[in-house]
């Protein structure tokens, strides 16, 4: 067949996707499958909140199906501002919010209102998907590689050496694919960088922006708590882009109402894009979405409901994990912090199952879904070497009552594994 534009002969598609379709058709055949691999919820588990579903469908009967604003609802922008101004003690105007359907156009758009062919992007590894920005963008990729002992979450020491001459920084906390979020003091002065940098960029030069992926800001465990460069540091408000919306803190994936809070002027930019890829939200749902989050009682309870949902999962399969570490296989897990992930170490590269050797990491990772029926995601999809042990194990889809079952499977499949030498 005749080449495409370069992006499109060049271009990956979502690795993670790909995983989750295959594993979905594996399962519509009958195999048993443990799927721990797509971010997203199993509505029969986690389900939308009742309020919000009915807000939709009494949406929809009023005839909310017309095209809506480029930036959103004022209804909707003024609802995420008066939010954002309760409970992070930030406070932005309706012209510095903008809706689109879901986090990614806003993602998409906020890279071409700022990138350029060869400007400098910096971003850690094991991270969702800012390779992938980069190169439909053309940028210069600036990877930070990040390690278990700091939870895979970058340092201002880690960032340092790269900030000069960076245009953009992404950072996500709580972080996809980690499950792991920022202390305070490393975001402090991960800000104190940023702005020290732009003091010396002269008027007419780009600045360095920061794109803050807080999509599972509201879902922390235990003593784990959300940081706000914006509220640590004032001055960052200038500097600062974040992405944020529904789909993780309230299930609704599918219903796609995401928002930007940033500068006015990168805002415009962004809804210009935004008005020409078309990737709005629905007028039905962004009617239901303010009026579901006016209804404080209704978020606090929801959003207390799910979050213990999620965390007997995250701490079951922790301190099933740790078990099985105890008893002497080569597994490990960090303590889970945020969002719906754990991250596991299963490092079964050595051994041998039923005679068939494990050589590679991909090995292992056929071995885990092929004999111990277990589908998770290696970090390899986010960015980190082929034959990185980590995975990131995600709970959207978790059946609580599997897990015996499940983790029962797993120890006598790792029973039969035995060491090469």
């Amino acid at each position: 067949m005749s080449p495409l534009s370069n992006l499109a002969e060049t271009l990956i598609g979502s690795e993670i996707v790909r995983l989750g379709n295959a594993i979905n058709e594996r399962k519509a055949k009958g195999e048993q499958i443990y799927n721990y691999t797509i971010g997203d919820f199993d509505p029969s588990i986690f389900p939308i909140p009742i309020e919000y579903e009915e807000a939709i469908i009494k949406a929809y009967q009023a005839h909310r199906t017309n095209y809506p604003p480029a930036d959103g609802l004022l209804v909707l922008r003024n609802t995420i501002a008066d939010l954002f101004r309760r409970v992070e003690q930030i406070d932005y105007k309706n012209d510095e919010v903008l809706i689109a359907s879901g986090g990614r156009p806003l993602i998409y758009s906020l890279f071409k209102a700022i990138v350029d062919k060869g400007d400098k992007v910096i971003y850690t590894v094991p991270s969702w998907n800012n390779n992938h920005y980069v190169h439909m963008n053309d940028g210069e990729h600036c990877i930070v590689d990040v390690f278990p002992e700091h939870n895979f979450m970058p340092r201002a020491s880690d960032i340092a050496p790269h900030i000069q001459g960076a245009i953009l920084l992404c950072l996500c906390s709580p972080q996809n694919p980690t499950g792991t979020t920022l202390e305070k003091k490393e975001l402090e002065a991960i800000c104190d960088l940023i702005i020290a940098e732009n003091a010396t960029r002269g008027a007419n030069e780009k600045k360095l922006y920061l794109m803050f992926d807080q999509m599972y800001w509201s879902l922390t465990f235990g003593a784990v708590q959300h940081y706000n460069p914006v509220a640590l540091r004032p001055e960052m408000k200038a500097y600062t882009i974040f992405v944020d919306g529904v789909s993780k803190s309230l299930a609704a994936t599918g219903v796609r109402v995401g928002w930007s809070m940033g500068p006015a002027y990168v805002i415009t930019k962004m809804k210009a894009l935004l008005s020409h890829i078309g990737a709005w939200s629905p007028m039905a749902e962004q009617y239901a979405t303010a009026e579901f989050l006016n209804n404080q009682q209704a978020l606090n309870s929801f959003t207390a409901s799910f979050k213990k949902k999620l965390e007997e999962r995250l701490n079951y399969i922790y301190q099933a994990f740790i078990a099985l570490k105890e008893k002497g296989y080569p597994v490990d897990m960090i303590s889970p912090q945020a969002a719906i992930y754990l991250t596991l170490k299963i490092d079964f590269k050595g051994y041998k199952f039923k005679g068939i050797e494990l050589t590679s990491q991909a090995d292992v990772s056929e071995y885990l879904l092929n004999e111990a029926h277990l589908a998770i995601v290696p970090f390899s999809c986010f960015g980190a070497d082929k034959e990185s042990p980590w995975y990131r194990m995600s709970i959207g889809t978790c059946k609580y009552e599997e897990l015996d079952e499940m983790f029962a499977h797993l120890e006598s499949s790792f029973a039969q594994l035995e060491p090469i030498n």
